[in-house]
């Protein structure tokens, strides 16, 4: 699979992850060697959901990433625009209201959410600045945004090898777990095209996040961005 086949269309990357979802998150888990689960908590502490808050979590596949939020008291609605995954998560967690939505024409009105948040999704959404742009419309004013995505390292050789992994590695341990490894070939193209931290902080910005800031984890494979949304908008 080339470069060329990141210009997929929204439906046939939302076909894909139907195809995945079964095993997605163990194929996560093994191929992030682990380390899928210890970013899954910083998100949730950036997050820091309170008691009756209600919190948007955009491209929740299954819901994994929703049930922190749910278990510290807040109202969380799992968003994917993957049938199949929210299916899956129907099945997992049945008292979940799973929620089909396009990230750049969410369904939801304006102001609605105290924190939004999206972890691994971004990049598969067609339209990036039109999507922080849906973010921004649904967020109270006051209200929080969290984004976990995959980043560029910062150290140089470590980048070079990470790099080699994603391209070479990647996709024959994606074809030992995977119901579908082609889709984890494509995810690791997309994984390399990803502006690094400060471009996607530029294009937080440019549709009027405010506070704007990131922090790596695991040397910058994944960038943790946080930003809010001024409290007079």
């Amino acid at each position: 699979m080339t470069r060329a086949s990141l210009d997929k269309q929204p439906h046939e990357v939302a076909a894909m992850f139907d195809d995945v979802a079964a095993r997605y998150d163990l194929t996560n888990d093994v191929l992030s060697l682990g380390q899928a689960r210890l970013w899954r908590k910083e998100v949730e502490r950036a997050v820091a959901a309170r008691p009756a808050e209600r919190v948007l979590d955009l491209a929740a596949g299954t819901g994994t990433s929703s049930l922190p939020f749910a278990g510290a008291g807040a109202y969380v609605v799992p968003c994917d625009f993957s049938v199949g995954m929210l299916g899956e998560g129907k099945k997992r967690h049945p008292w979940l209201p799973f929620t089909a939505g396009d990230g750049t024409r969410l369904p939801f009105a304006d102001g609605v959410f105290d924190a939004v948040t999206i972890s691994f999704g971004l990049r598969n959404i067609q339209e990036t600045d039109a999507a922080l742009a849906e973010l921004y419309r649904v967020t109270k004013p006051g209200g929080r945004l969290v984004i976990c995505e995959f980043s560029e390292p910062t150290w140089a050789p470590f980048r070079t090898v990470y790099t080699e992994y994603l391209m070479r590695a990647l996709p024959p341990v994606a074809r030992a777990v995977s119901s579908n490894p082609d889709a984890y070939v494509y995810l690791a193209e997309s994984i390399r095209t990803w502006p690094n931290q400060p471009e996607l902080a530029a294009r937080l910005q440019g549709v009027g996040w405010t506070g704007v800031a990131w922090r790596n984890l695991t040397g910058g494979v994944v960038a943790l961005h946080r930003a809010s949304k001024p409290a007079g908008n």
